[in-house]
């Protein structure tokens, strides 16, 4: 059965952005049942094989295939968010001081200091004692007696210019803000569901209503687990 002009502009309006309800307010049904309209377009066969064909058009047409889309997934899954950002314990300013007292990361550093402390009257004045050399990046020193050798705790991003080709997948952009940067990053949670999803490895039932109205029935198995070990394991 073919599609009628008003369906078929349905479907094409479907395709922009794989909005069901939008695409049928913009193929002129009523608002007010747009997602019903929506709902009971894609449960007809007709409808269903003319989406399928027209997305089949257009993987072939990007070169799109399931198998680089699952390798897509795969690679989110399992890169290393530690190429993007790393919480560090560092080094404290009197881990590698001489004698663990205060290291300056050079001498104009120090002096700086010094004048500052002058101009404020601060007492006891800072000392170079430590000597110089200070290197945040150092990890800390076991023997500290300042930080017990737990260090400095520090949050660092790294270059993303220099990403694996799977941590540039993970990436998805950096938010500036005010007390300093937010990384984000792709769910590799979802990444590997869509993975499992994809081979099949789950085993879905939906009960939408209960038989005798009772609260909705929604269970997701993983294959090769059976529902026991799956409760059992949650209970510990």
């Amino acid at each position: 059965m073919s599609l009628t002009p008003k369906q078929k502009r349905f479907c094409e309006e479907y395709l922009v952005d794989l909005n069901g309800t939008q695409a049928a307010i913009r193929a002129g049904y009523s608002k007010k049942t747009a997602k019903e309209i929506a709902s009971e377009n894609f449960s007809k066969p007709n409808i269903q094989e003319y989406l399928a064909e027209r997305m089949r058009e257009r993987g072939e047409k990007l070169d799109i295939t399931a198998e680089k889309v699952l390798k897509q997934w795969w690679d989110i899954a399992n890169a290393d968010p530690n190429e993007i950002i790393q919480f560090r314990k560092t080094a404290c300013r009197h881990c590698h001081g001489i004698d663990h007292q205060y290291q300056w990361a050079d001498e104009n550093e120090f002096s700086v200091s010094l004048i500052k402390a002058k101009e404020k009257s601060v007492k006891p004045l800072p000392n170079d004692k430590g000597g110089y050399g200070f290197r945040r990046s150092l990890d800390p020193h076991a023997d500290c007696p300042r930080c017990d050798g737990e260090g400095v705790a520090d949050v660092y991003g790294l270059d993303t210019r220099h990403l694996s080709p799977a941590a540039r997948l993970l990436y998805a952009g950096v938010k500036v803000t005010q007390n300093g940067f937010e990384i984000k990053m792709r769910d590799q949670d979802k990444a590997l569901e869509n993975v499992a999803r994809h081979l099949g490895m789950f085993l879905e039932r939906h009960i939408h209503t209960g038989a005798d109205g009772g609260a909705i029935v929604n269970e997701i198995i993983l294959r090769g687990v059976r529902p026991g070990e799956v409760a059992a394991q949650d209970e510990d």
